[in-house]
C-alpha cells in the first residue's frame, strides 16, 4: 500500500525542497498586473509573462514586498524612473523564491532595476514611432488646413482632472471676450483602459465631425507610466487619421509622446492649448482691424481724391461758362438783331398777302354767287318741267300698280290690276297679256 501524507506534509516537504533548490535570490523579468498594499505597508503583486506574438499569458505568480523593504524600493523606483510603480508595466526585480504551506508559491522582492522599465518603455515606444513612420501615417493630421479662427472645439478629458478646469477657465474666462462652443467627451485619461476609452471618444466626436472646428486632447501632467498611454500605437493612429485637426495638451514636463508627435499641433499644458486657441482668435480679429483701418483709410484718400478732382472741375467749368456766357450774350445779340429784321420782313410779306387774299377773295366769292345763282334759276326750271302734273298736261299718262308708279311690264303678271291716270281722269286695267322686249 502507497505511503499517505496531509496536505501539510507535502506542502512542507515542497518548502524544504524549494529552499534547498533554490538558495538564491534571481533577477526576474516580468509585467505587473496587479498591485495592492494593505494598512500594515506590505505590498502584494501578481505578476505575469505575456508571449510576445500572440499577447496570451504563459506564466504567473504572486510576489510580495514586505512594508520595510517597499518603505525604501518605491520611492527609489519612482524618483530613478519618473515611473510609479503600478500595474502595466515591466519591471526588472531581485527575488527570492519561497513557498509557504498555507499560502503556496510565492516571490519575496528584495530589489528591482528602474534601469529595465526605462528602457523597456521606451523601446515600446520607438517600436510604435516607427510603425506610425512606416505606414506614412505619422503627418497626416499635420497636413490639415487649421481653421483661421476656431470656435467650435470637441474636447477629451477627464471632467475631474485639473487640466479640464484649467483649460475651460483660460479659454472661457479670456479677457477679449471671445466666445467659445466647448463639447467635453469624457474619457479616462490614465491607466489600462485610457487608449480604449481615447479611442472611443473620437469614434463619438467623428458621429458630428461637420459640427466641430478642432478636436482637443487635455491631461494635465503626471508620472510616465500615468502617460504612457499617449505613447500607444493604436491611439496614435486615430488622431492621424482624424479629418479634422487635433491638438494635445497632455502634461508632459520633458518628454514628448507619440500622441503629440501625431497631433496636429502639440502644448506642454491644458492653458497652453486654451492660450494657442485665444491666440488664433486674437490674430483674425487683429487682422480684421487692420483691414477695416485699411479701407477705411483708403475710402478717406478715394474720397478726397474725387473731392479735389470736383472741386477742380469745378473751377473749370465755372471759367468755361463765364465765357460760354460771353461769347452767347454777343452771339445772341446779333441773333436778336437779325431776327428781328427777318421777323419784319415776314410780317410785311404776309401783311401784302393777306391783303392781296382779301381783295382775290371778294371778286372770286362775287362771281361765285352769280354763277351759282343762274345754275338755280335753271335748275328750278327744269324742276318745274318735270313736274307729273306738267308730263299730264302736255298728253302723257302715269301707271300705277298697287300705289306705285311702274315703268315696264317686268313686274307684272296676269290678272294683276293697274290704274291709269289722266291729267283729270284715272282708268283700271286688268292685265292679260305681257309682252316683254326682247335683248338684242
Amino acid at each position: 500500500m502507497e505511503e499517505k501524507s496531509t496536505l501539510f506534509d507535502l506542502n512542507k516537504r515542497i518548502r524544504n525542497s524549494i529552499e534547498q533548490t533554490f538558495t538564491d535570490s534571481y533577477w526576474i523579468i516580468a509585467e505587473i498586473s496587479e498591485l495592492k498594499i494593505n494598512n500594515s505597508g506590505h505590498c502584494y503583486l501578481e505578476l505575469i509573462e505575456k508571449d510576445p506574438d500572440q499577447d496570451k499569458i504563459i506564466a504567473r505568480a504572486r510576489a510580495t514586498i514586505w512594508s520595510y523593504t517597499f518603505r525604501m524600493l518605491k520611492p527609489y523606483f519612482e524618483t530613478a524612473s519618473g515611473i510609479s510603480l503600478d500595474k502595466g508595466i515591466k519591471i526588472l526585480v531581485k527575488a527570492k523564491v519561497t513557498f509557504h504551506e498555507q499560502y503556496g508559491l510565492s516571490l519575496n522582492i528584495l530589489d528591482i532595476d528602474p534601469g529595465y522599465t526605462l528602457g523597456d518603455m521606451e523601446r515600446k515606444r520607438q517600436e510604435a514611432l516607427r510603425q506610425l513612420e512606416k505606414d506614412g501615417v505619422l503627418e497626416m493630421n499635420k497636413q490639415i488646413t487649421f481653421p483661421i479662427a476656431p470656435q467650435r472645439i470637441a474636447l477629451i478629458s477627464s471632467e475631474t482632472a485639473a487640466g479640464y478646469k484649467d483649460f475651460m477657465n483660460q479659454l472661457l474666462s479670456n479677457s477679449y471676450g471671445f466666445k467659445y462652443y466647448v463639447k467635453l467627451f469624457p474619457a479616462i485619461m490614465q491607466g489600462d483602459e485610457a487608449i480604449q476609452s481615447n479611442i472611443k471618444a473620437l469614434d463619438k466626436i467623428y458621429l458630428h465631425i461637420n459640427f466641430f472646428d478642432i478636436v482637443v486632447i487635455i491631461r494635465g501632467g503626471g508620472s510616465k507610466s500615468d502617460l504612457s498611454c499617449f505613447d500607444n500605437y493604436n491611439l496614435a493612429y486615430h488622431i492621424t487619421q482624424f479629418p479634422i485637426p487635433v491638438l494635445t495638451g497632455i502634461g508632459h514636463e520633458q518628454d514628448i509622446s507619440i500622441a503629440d508627435l501625431a497631433a496636429h499641433t502639440k502644448l506642454k499644458t491644458p492653458t497652453a492649448v486654451a492660450g494657442f486657441i485665444i491666440k488664433q482668435t486674437n490674430s483674425l480679429d487683429q487682422y480684421l482691424e487692420e483691414v477695416q483701418t485699411t479701407v477705411i483709410s483708403l475710402v478717406n484718400d478715394c474720397l478726397q481724391n474725387k473731392q479735389e478732382q470736383i472741386a477742380d472741375l469745378s473751377r473749370k467749368l465755372v471759367r468755361i461758362g463765364n465765357n460760354v456766357l460771353v461769347i452767347n450774350s454777343k452771339n445772341l445779340a446779333r441773333l436778336s438783331y437779325s431776327f428781328e429784321k427777318r421777323t419784319n420782313r415776314f410780317l410785311q410779306i404776309k401783311k401784302d398777302f393777306l391783303k392781296y387774299s382779301q381783295s382775290a377773295l371778294k371778286s372770286f366769292s362775287g362771281k361765285f354767287i352769280i354763277e351759282k345763282k343762274h345754275y338755280l334759276h335753271i335748275a328750278l326750271k327744269t324742276i318745274n318741267y318735270m313736274d307729273p302734273k306738267k308730263v299730264l298736261e302736255r298728253g302723257y299718262t302715269l301707271t300705277y300698280h298697287n300705289g306705285t308708279i311702274i315703268k315696264n311690264g317686268s313686274g307684272l303678271s296676269l290678272g294683276d290690276l293697274i290704274t291709269t291716270k289722266f291729267k283729270k281722269d284715272e282708268v283700271s286695267s286688268k292685265v292679260e297679256k305681257v309682252i316683254q322686249e326682247r335683248k338684242k
